[in-house]
C-alpha cells in the first residue's frame, strides 16, 4: 500500500502519522520543458493500526522532511532539499525550504541555503502557493493521489477494485524547480523524514522512492527504513526470498529481479517524459499494478483500480482535500 503504513504492524513511524512518508513523484512541468515538479507526500489522513482519522496538524515541527538527489549514480546524495515547519498554532503553520550541495547533502541536519522562508501551509481547500526566485512551493493537505485496493492486498491479493484511497487525504510538499537545479540531466531521487535523536543529532525514521516494496517485501523493515540507498545491497537476500516465496521465482531469477528493485531510488531524466518505473513517476502512473506483477511473477496483473479524477492541470497538480480542516484546525 505504497508507504502509507510502513511502521510496526501497519502503523506509523514512532506512532506519528505526520512522520509517515507515502509517495514520491517526479515529472517535467507540463507545457514547460525547462522545469520539473517534485512531490513528496506524507501523513495519511486515515490509519490502519489503530484504524480511524489521524491528527489534523499537517506536519511535525520537530522533523526534517527531505528530498535527496544523486547526480552521479553512486546512490549518495549530492543535493538535498530540506523542509522545516513551524509549530502549529491557531490553525496555522509555515514552512521553510533549504538547499544543501556537496558532501553535506549526504548527511543529516537542518542547515542549508534558504530557498523559501515562512511559506503558509494550506489547511483548507485553497492551495496557498509561494514563489521565490525560480522556485514555486506548496505544502499542505491534498487529496491523496495514490490508488490501490488495500483490503484486497490484505486478503491474499484477492482484489475487487475497491479503492481505499479514493476519499482519503494526505499532506503534500510540492516543488517546482528549473532543471538546472537538479544538478544533472539524469538523477536518482528518494525522500526521507528525520526526527531529533535522543543522543543529539538526527535519526532517520522513514525513507523511500519506489512504492509498496518496503511495506510488503522487507524483513528487518526498521533497518531498511533507517538505511541508505548506497547500502541497500544488504537487503538483496531478503527481497529475493520474498519474491521466491510469493511469486514462485527460481532462486536465481528471484535474485535477478530483486536487484532491479534495489537500491530504492527513483531514476529521473528531465529531458524525457515521465513514466514509472523507468523515468520518474506521474500522478496517474499505476505503480501498484507494476509492483504486483513483479511480486507475483506476472500471476496478478493488477488490482482493478485506476487514477483519481480530481487531479489539477496546474501547480500544485494534486487535487484539493476531501475534508476542509480550516474550522477544525482553528478550533
Amino acid at each position: 500500500m505504497s508507504h502509507h503504513y510502513s511502521g510496526p504492524d501497519f502503523g506509523f513511524p514512532q506512532g506519528d502519522a505526520r512522520l509517515d512518508f507515502t509517495d514520491l513523484y517526479a515529472f517535467p512541468k507540463p507545457g514547460e520543458t525547462g522545469k520539473s515538479i517534485l512531490i513528496v507526500n506524507v501523513h495519511p489522513s486515515a490509519g490502519e493500526n489503530p484504524p480511524g482519522p489521524t491528527t489534523t496538524e499537517p506536519f511535525a515541527p520537530e522533523a526534517v522532511y527531505e528530498v535527496k538527489i544523486d547526480t552521479d549514480g553512486d546512490a549518495v546524495a549530492d543535493i538535498a532539499y530540506r523542509v522545516r515547519f513551524s509549530a502549529f498554532e491557531r490553525g496555522a503553520q509555515t514552512a521553510s525550504v533549504l538547499r544543501v550541495d556537496g558532501p553535506q547533502a549526504a548527511g543529516t541536519g537542518d542547515c542549508g541555503k534558504m530557498i523559501v522562508e515562512r511559506a503558509p501551509v494550506s489547511v483548507g481547500r485553497e492551495a496557498k502557493v509561494t514563489e521565490a526566485a525560480d522556485t514555486r512551493f506548496f505544502a499542505g493537505w491534498r487529496s491523496d493521489p495514490f490508488f490501490c485496493d488495500v483490503e484486497g492486498a490484505k486478503n491474499n491479493l484477492q482484489f475487487t477494485g475497491d479503492d481505499f484511497f479514493v476519499n482519503k487525504d494526505v499532506c503534500s510538499i510540492v516543488l517546482e524547480l528549473p532543471n538546472s537545479a537538479l544538478g544533472a540531466k539524469e538523477v536518482r531521487l528518494w525522500a526521507r523524514t528525520l526526527t531529533p535523536d535522543d543522543g543529539g543529532g538526527w535519526r532517520q525514521v522513514e525513507r523511500g522512492a519506489r512504492p509498496a516494496q518496503a511495506v510488503i517485501l522487507v524483513e528487518g523493515r526498521d533497518a531498511y527504513l533507517g538505511g541508505e540507498p548506497a547500502t541497500d545491497g544488504r537487503f538483496l537476500a531478503s527481497f529475493a526470498h520474498a519474491l521466491e516465496h510469493t511469486g514462485g521465482y527460481t532462486s536465481a531469477e528471484a535474485k535477478r529481479v530483486a536487484a532491479t528493485l534495489l537500491p530504492d531510488i527513483l531514476p529521473y531524466d528531465s529531458s524525457r517524459p515521465a513514466s514509472f518505473p523507468d523515468n520518474g513517476r506521474t500522478l496517474t502512473d499505476d505503480a501498484f499494478d507494476f509492483f504486483m506483477r513483479v511480486l507475483t511473477n506476472g500471476k496478478v496483473k493488477g488490482d482493478n483500480v485506476g487514477p483519481h479524477g480530481d487531479l489539477l492541470i496546474e501547480f500544485p497538480y494534486v487535487g484539493p482535500p476531501h475534508q476542509d480542516r480550516v474550522t477544525k484546525a482553528a478550533r
